[in-house]
């Protein structure tokens, strides 16, 4: 989670965990904590992709 960081602002990202298995996070979000985008974590993957470029 250090070198994790917004790709927008390049600022700290928080972790909210949805369902964990053991210590892998499966499902969740990583939250800015300066401009507050939100990036999904599916199947233990995070998309850090900025919101425009993401299919959803």
């Amino acid at each position: 989670m250090e070198i994790i960081c917004c790709p927008l602002d390049k600022s700290e990202l928080e972790l909210r965990v949805d369902v964990q298995d053991g210590d892998e996070v499966v499902a969740g979000r990583l939250v800015c904590t300066e401009c507050g985008e939100t990036y999904p974590i599916e199947d233990g993957i995070p998309n850090l992709l900025p919101p425009d470029m993401r299919d959803e």
